[in-house]
């Protein structure tokens, strides 16, 4: 059925992390409903308008990364191109940053 993916353990992580989140907001949001609020993000969010954003943000963290592994490993003359682990870890810190401070 999945055949058409490539399943990497970085890959099957992220998304086990999105589906983790999604469903805690779920029962975040049930126990406490959300109201709006103001951060550093120009509108006023609840916390799911943040967690679409942060989501978003984590995505484009990740293609970025991916697309420029190439010409990392040719800049700082690495052997192989560097760990998808580290766009994870970066795109999983602004997700959390725009969660708590957006």
């Amino acid at each position: 059925m999945f055949d058409w993916m490539v399943w990497t353990t970085p890959i099957a992580v992220f998304f086990s992390c999105i589906v983790l989140m999604l469903i805690g907001m779920t029962v975040w949001q049930v126990k406490s409903p959300t109201v709006m609020r103001k951060g550093f993000l120009p509108i006023a969010t609840t916390r799911g308008d943040r967690l679409f954003i942060g989501l978003l943000t984590a995505a484009y963290i990740n293609l970025a990364f991916v697309g420029l592994a190439g010409k990392f490993a040719a800049m700082f003359s690495l052997e192989n191109e560097p760990s998808v682990w580290i766009s994870f870890v970066l795109s999983m810190a602004v997700l959390a940053l725009v969660m708590k401070k957006g």
